[in-house]
This record gives structure tokens, C-alpha cells and sequence, in this order.
């Protein structure tokens, strides 16, 4: 029997999951496996990888065949490089401690670069959101300025149609009084006797 470790389909349409798992070669993708040695959320950011990692080198050690997918997950988890140093080990390459050393120096390393772009993530998220609030205030600043602006119009021309009023108000009252002047010279002519 080939066992192979491979990715069992999950979730909902546009949102995919996967369990790890050592299945049969000849079993379908999602159908009867052997064991569940993880879980892989891509939809993260970071992927979100949860493994069992003792049992996934142990299927490796015993001949399972990893598929490409999984193999680029265990190999950024760390199984493929545990699974080389200890067939070195097992050559007498070096010790098993010094295998252990290298493994937590490795592990130390790539803990801090995972450290690294989560922060990197984040000052992103932080900058990305930072400019739309700049853009956004940039656009309430322009409503608001046009929003003065026809404030300004409309006040304006309320402004100018009360000078307008005004002007012909006291344009009548120019008219008018030019009227009574002409009037009076008239009447007082009618009113004083002749002699």
C-alpha cells in the first residue's frame, strides 16, 4: 500500500480549509484516510498551519510520499529538515544533540522571521490605514469647501437682492418725494388768495 500525505478539501465555497492527512494513494481526495496529522487555513495572513509534527515525521521516516503542496508546509514547519538531520544522525554525521542544536537554531530563526513579517503585516495595515483616513478627511475638506462656497454664492445673492430691494426702495422714495416737492409748489400756489 503507497501512503501518501496530502490535503483533504474543506469549507465552503471561495473559503477552503484542509485537514493533513496519511491516506491510501488509491483513496479519493476527501474520502478514507489512516490518519489526521494537521490543518492548514490559507486564508490567513500568515497561513495558519496546526501540525502533529512527531506523527508527520514518523510517516515520513516509515516511506509516505508527501505531495507538493504538503511538502512546502512541512518543509516551512521544520519535518523535512528534522527527518534530514536524523538520517545524519543515523550515518553518524554527528550527534543526536547536535542535531537538537541545529533544529532549535533553525526553529529560533524562523520564529523570528515569522515574528518579523507579522510586525511588517501590521505597520502595513497601520500605514494602509493611516492614508485613507488622510484621503478621506482630504475629501470631507473638499465637501466642505464647496459646501462654503455655495453658502457663500447663496448669501451673496441674498445680499444682493436685498441691496437690489433697497435701491429701488429708495428709488420710490426718491420718486416719490420729488413727486410731493412737485406737488407742494402746486398746492401751496392753489392755496394761497389772490389778490
Amino acid at each position: 500500500m503507497a501512503t501518501r500525505i496530502r490535503l483533504q478539501r474543506h469549507g465552503r465555497k471561495g473559503y477552503a480549509f484542509y485537514h493533513i492527512v496519511a491516506a491510501d494513494s488509491r483513496a479519493p481526495r476527501d474520502g478514507k484516510f489512516i490518519e489526521r496529522l494537521g490543518s492548514y487555513n490559507p486564508n490567513t495572513n500568515p497561513a495558519t498551519i496546526d501540525l502533529n509534527f512527531d506523527r508527520a515525521l514518523y510517516w515520513l521516516e516509515t516511506g509516505a510520499q508527501p505531495t507538493d503542496t504538503v511538502r512546502s508546509i512541512l518543509s516551512g514547519e521544520g519535518v523535512l529538515y528534522k527527518k534530514h538531520l536524523n538520517g545524519g544522525v543515523k550515518k553518524g554525521a554527528f550527534s543526536a544533540e547536535a542535531a537538537d542544536e541545529k533544529f532549535e537554531a533553525w526553529k529560533k530563526a524562523k520564529g523570528a522571521a515569522l515574528l518579523a513579517k507579522i510586525s511588517n503585516l501590521s505597520q502595513a495595515e497601520k500605514a494602509l490605514l493611516k492614508q485613507r483616513l488622510e484621503e478621506e478627511a482630504e475629501v470631507h475638506k473638499a465637501k466642505a469647501n464647496a459646501i462654503a462656497k455655495k453658502k457663500a454664492a447663496l448669501l451673496q445673492e441674498q445680499v444682493d437682492a436685498a441691496a437690489a430691494e433697497a435701491e429701488e426702495a429708495t428709488a420710490e422714495d426718491v420718486t416719490t418725494t420729488e413727486a410731493t416737492a412737485e406737488e407742494e409748489p402746486a398746492q401751496a400756489a392753489a392755496s394761497t388768495p389772490e389778490a
